[in-house]
């Protein structure tokens, strides 16, 4: 390692830090936020259904914007694009504030709010994930990755607890907080030197967003653990909600509600710290079994209900186990494409990861309105329990999820080795800091997983910054949240 790298990236990297205090603040916004917007939503009297749909808005513009979006950030300027978008979310969120000190705040505004910045989180998140490889050395990329995460893991920490704690001194502060987060962002990307390199061509030719989609298909191993991973985020984005609405069918006041999805925070980064040494005690396949076993004796537990005090150890849980295997699956996600294909893998990855998420808010609220809290949980558990079931355990069978050589492109379908040199550095990333989780879009880290410490295994969950949003915990991502900004 040279002199620059041993000196820290985030003091000898002066893009870099400017980018990671950005992306750091606008996680701490977004996590504040994100807990603030259900409570928004039944404050105005809506129901537990209401403030699911708002969660679910987001979620189904992101969904459907996944792929052009990563095309986009492909063909166009990341940094121009990143700008724009965080000052659209600016003052989308902005709205919120601004309006219900009129006294025109209405539920189908917070409806908008979520899609306007759902759409620009959609286009952020693939600009990110490339971003920080123009302004990152290969010898840097590791320590910066470990940082972002760092930082990803102490917002989704302290974000709920000061949201809750913002909305039970004023209902407004914590969007308020949010919106001037994409501010600073914004300012602070505006003043970065690094201007990113022209956009590489396509390998073959092949410019479609749904190249990525079919490198995927090609490598099924990979596509079971991603499949599997989509059900567990199913069943975290409901549960995101399902607590919320739980602790507060109980009377808990909000600043507990953002305690207890704190918990979230803390089960992110014990499980990062603990990641080296889970991984090398459990083999990938056993790491999902855990996972799955771990997620459907958790929910079945909160069908009791429990108190304040059992929801939150149960998310320390379900999040422990979780972060070393989203690890596993960003590291195969991040080693295994072409260069060429990054953006667009990264962002075909979160589109199945992401894709039944999108529906977890809207219908757990109905689950909950119709079936009640306590079915509502076992329903959940029963879901992830055949998941594991149908997905997990064919792992057994499924082989490494690296892909082999012949799964990859043809070597003349992708450029020189010395005109990707990112590539390398990602791959060093993954084995120098197993404790980041370097995957595509997360809600706050270089490498924009949008998990950000959610109920999510690799992916964003809704509106709110990065990777978290509207009636989501947490998550993200990325943001991913996250898990969303860089």
């Amino acid at each position: 390692m040279n002199g620059t790298a041993g000196a820290g990236v985030l003091r000898a990297n002066k893009d870099f830090r400017l980018y990671w205090l950005g992306s750091a603040l606008s996680t701490l916004g977004s996590q504040m936020s994100l807990i603030a917007f259900p409570l928004l939503v039944l404050s105005l009297g809506q129901g537990a259904a209401q403030a699911g749909l708002v969660a679910t808005a987001s979620l189904l513009t992101r969904l459907v914007l996944r792929l052009p979006a990563g095309q986009l950030a492909d063909r166009v300027d990341r940094r121009r694009l990143m700008v724009g978008t965080d000052l659209i979310r600016l003052v989308a969120l902005g709205s919120i504030p601004a309006t219900a000190s009129l006294g025109a705040l209405v539920y189908p505004q917070l409806l908008a709010v979520a899609v306007v910045e759902g759409c620009a989180t959609a286009v952020f998140s693939p600009a990110g994930v490339i971003a920080v490889r123009d302004v990152v050395s290969e010898d840097q990329l590791p320590d910066a990755l470990g940082r972002s995460q760092a930082a990803l893991s102490a917002a989704s920490l302290v974000g709920p607890f000061a949201g809750g704690w913002l909305f039970a001194v004023d209902r407004l502060l914590p969007f308020t907080a949010d919106a001037l987060s994409y501010g600073i962002s914004a300012i602070l990307l505006l003043r970065m030197t690094t201007r990113p390199p022209a956009p590489g061509a396509s390998a073959a030719g092949d410019s479609s967003p749904l190249a990525g989609l079919r490198w995927l298909g090609r490598n099924p191993t990979l596509l079971r653990a991603l499949l599997f991973a989509a059900v567990l985020n199913l069943a975290g984005s409901a549960a995101e909600v399902a607590v919320v609405i739980t602790l507060r069918g109980q009377h808990t006041g909000s600043t507990a509600i953002g305690l207890v999805m704190g918990c979230a925070g803390i089960g992110a980064v014990l499980g990062a710290v603990a990641a080296p040494r889970v991984l090398r005690l459990l083999t990938p396949v056993r790491l999902f079994l855990a996972v799955g076993v771990t997620w459907a004796l958790g929910l079945a537990v909160l069908a009791v209900p429990p108190g304040p005090l059992v929801v939150g150890v149960v998310l320390v849980l379900l999040i422990f186990l979780t972060s070393p295997a989203g690890i596993v699956v960003s590291g195969a996600l991040m080693t295994g494409p072409p260069r060429e294909l990054l953006g667009r893998v990264s962002t075909a990855a979160n589109l199945l990861i992401a894709g039944l998420a999108a529906v977890g808010p809207a219908a757990v609220g109905v689950l909950i309105e119709d079936a009640g809290v306590s079915n509502t949980w076992l329903l959940l558990a029963a879901l992830v329990a055949a998941a594991t079931a149908a997905a997990a355990i064919p792992l057994v069978r499924g082989g490494s999820l690296t892909p082999s050589a012949e799964d990859t492109p043809p070597a003349e379908d992708t450029p020189p080795a010395e005109d990707t040199p990112a590539s390398e550095g990602t791959a060093a990333a993954t084995e120098e800091t197993p404790n980041a989780e370097n995957t595509p879009e997360a809600g706050g880290t270089a490498a924009a997983v949008e998990t950000r410490g959610d109920l999510v295994l690799h992916a964003d969950t809704a509106p709110g910054g990065r990777e978290p949003g509207p009636g989501t915990d947490p998550g993200q991502s990325d943001d991913d949240r996250a898990e969303e900004k860089p």
